[in-house]
């Protein structure tokens, strides 16, 4: 499909993951197609499974983000932001400790998920923390290439004025990704009960209406990671000849040491609510029904699309 670069990223070709940019592009071969040549672009120039902890550990300290030790009830990722938590300045070190974060996250994702949470929290926010630089570059990244790995995001007691800032990087959010946002209050009622229905309430910090009082530990958190990279080495110096298919493999292995939090293969559904809208259960997280009319082999719908074919024709920049 896309020449011998297939060979260095079989993984990123995979039908599960040429799905994933056509479902981003609405089904529109030709897009999806120019947005996985522009991702495979980018994996082979940044080269962001090569990054270690000790490149990003300065930018970990205060835990602006960091993956949670627990999934969700649907066994998919948590993956905790604090963009009050900021201690850098540096937009290109903060994109780099973002794609780690995510990376990482794909890395432990069990074997049936493909999509991992959100969970934001305000604590500390303010106008001060407001980047369009940096905001407009997160969007950039994980919409362009992290496609559909978002299956449901939770923004947690954010102070008003966000909700204007909200409405301004509007623009800068594709709009299927801007309707699996949702704002949750403590104070709200049925919000608790969202996060019961998403959540075992023993495992999630207090900071989100859990019951466990142990939050972020940087030191914790640092052994964690570094023993993610240990076995991403093993698997690089094993002869895995794609960095994408390492990801692949090492959430197989890892899901045999661990539970699965849940069996369920669950997706988001594209109906969602955000600030002022209610909140139900049912938006958490549905199967997808199959769409209609849309042939259920990727590679049938790629192969039908010759000129979708010979755009994705790229050469090892090397």
């Amino acid at each position: 499909m896309i020449g011998s670069i297939a060979d260095k990223l079989p993984d990123l070709c995979s039908d599960a993951s040429i799905s994933r940019y056509l479902r981003a592009r609405n089904w529109n071969t030709v897009k999806a197609g120019k947005m996985l040549k522009q991702t495979l672009k980018w994996r082979l120039e940044y080269w962001p499974e090569k990054i270690q902890w000790e490149d990003i550990a300065h930018e970990a300290e205060t835990g602006k983000i960091y993956r949670a030790n627990y999934f969700d009830k649907y066994g998919r990722v948590v993956l905790i932001m604090r963009p009050g938590f900021q201690n850098t300045n540096a937009v290109s070190g903060q994109i780099r400790y973002l794609v780690y974060c995510m990376e990482n996250a794909i890395m432990n994702l069990n074997p049936d998920q493909e999509q991992m949470i959100w969970l934001v929290d305000f604590q500390k926010w303010n106008s001060s923390s407001i980047s369009l630089k940096l905001t407009r570059e997160t969007a950039h990244i994980l919409q362009n290439h992290y496609p559909e790995r978002l299956g449901f995001g939770i923004l947690y007691n954010p102070p008003k004025i966000f909700e204007s800032f909200w409405k301004m990087v509007k623009p800068f959010i594709e709009p299927k990704t801007f309707k699996k946002v949702k704002f949750v209050y403590s104070n709200n009622p049925q919000s608790q009960k969202i996060m019961e229905e998403l959540f075992d309430m023993d495992k999630l910090e207090c900071t989100f209406g859990g019951r466990k009082s142990l939050g972020f530990e940087y030191e914790a958190h640092a052994e964690r990671m570094k023993e993610d990279d240990k076995r991403m080495s093993h698997l690089i110096t094993s002869g895995c000849s794609s960095p994408s298919n390492q990801l692949s493999i090492m959430s197989e292995s890892l899901a045999s040491d661990r539970g699965s939090g849940g069996n369920h293969s669950v997706h988001s559904d594209e109906g969602g609510f955000s600030s002022g809208d209610e909140i139900t259960s049912s938006d958490l997280g549905l199967v997808d029904d199959k769409i209609p009319d849309q042939p259920h082999d990727v590679k049938d719908v790629v192969n039908s699309n010759t000129e979708a074919a010979k755009e994705m024709q790229i050469s090892n920049p090397n």
